[in-house]
């Protein structure tokens, strides 16, 4: 899968995450059952915060924006999605939360077009 996912429960704790050999945003398996808090750049918390709080309240169900943000080393940055999706059961109740992120810088650069197989 090309995208990151990270996922909190309604306690706000991590509860899983995808795994792959490059990830851009890094989970360490302390990570498991912390605060989503604890997982966050003090700079984008008090942002973060109000997302799910607004999740919480059931004002909102969804999130996009993206970042500029270097992936390697002295290289240009690439354009990075990120979402946010509230995770709801069958009767509306907040459940959680599911992070997405992915890099699209690739798809960003696309000129033309390429048919399958091709």
């Amino acid at each position: 899968m090309p995208g990151e996912i990270t996922v909190i429960d309604a306690n706000d704790e991590v509860v899983g995450w995808n795994k792959h050999g490059r990830r851009l945003f890094h989970r360490p398996l302390e990570a498991m059952g912390m605060n989503f808090r604890q997982c966050h750049p003090e700079h984008s918390l008090p942002m973060v915060e109000r997302l799910v709080g607004e999740m919480k309240a059931g004002s909102r169900d969804k999130a996009s924006f993206w970042i500029d943000l270097e992936v390697e080393k002295g290289e240009p940055k690439h354009k990075i999605f990120i979402e946010f999706y509230a995770l709801r059961g069958e009767d509306g109740k907040y459940l959680g939360c599911m992070e997405f992120t992915q890099d699209v810088q690739a798809i960003r650069d696309l000129r033309g077009q390429k048919r399958l197989m091709d």
